[in-house]
């Protein structure tokens, strides 16, 4: 999401700000003419984009959950070979821009998932336990000696700790995005080292 360098369209607009407002008002808490006023155009007129703003959060929520699994994907592929500290490096380098760059979705997905339809919750699910498994079999290449379930509650609790971003201090008063990441990058590799040193 945060990795597009070309112009971003109405509909990639209105899901953004839709995303700003529902995690800072919550999803109950904003209509949809602020959302069309956001974007420049009428809340009706949100609806030639969108049925509604369930269907706004369904996108947002099921999306991210699709290309954060796609874009582990091609990260592993681009990396085919290479040693497994590269592999999880290059893995913690995707989620930490996603923890950076998309903080309202993480702020969306704590607190509205339950809003979404089964079926969406489902998938969202879905998406998510393809991505933490893709983690479990790099994390477990370098430290082999790692059981199964022990190397998914590490992966989980970095999750937990990258994703903790909206929560270290508003937008803007972090000390630069370059240091933030590098310092998320050194505590992530450590939480993964204590997991294999036992």
């Amino acid at each position: 999401m945060a990795t597009r360098t070309d112009a971003p369209t109405r509909r990639e607009q209105i899901l953004k700000e839709a995303a700003r407002l529902f995690a800072e008002r919550g999803f109950h808490g904003v209509g949809v003419d602020e959302i069309g006023a956001a974007v420049g155009i009428s809340g009706p007129g949100l609806y030639r984009h969108f049925p509604g703003k369930d269907a706004m959060l369904a996108e947002l929520l099921v999306g991210i959950s699709g290309q954060l699994l796609t874009g582990a994907k091609q990260r592993l592929k681009e990396v085919d070979g290479a040693a497994p500290e590269v592999v999880l490096d290059s893995l913690l380098e995707g989620h930490i821009d996603f923890a950076l760059d998309d903080r309202p979705l993480i702020t969306l997905h704590d607190r509205e998932l339950d809003r979404l339809r089964d079926s969406d919750r489902k998938l969202v699910r879905q998406l998510q336990r393809q991505y933490v498994e893709l983690w479990v079999g790099v994390v477990r290449a370098l430290y082999p000696d790692l059981a199964e379930p022990a190397a998914r509650s590490a992966v989980h609790s970095v999750f937990g700790l990258l994703n903790s971003t909206p929560h270290l201090a508003r937008p803007g008063s972090l000390p630069g995005r370059t240091t933030t990441a590098a310092l998320l990058h050194r505590m992530a590799r450590g939480a993964f080292a204590a997991a294999g040193s036992d």
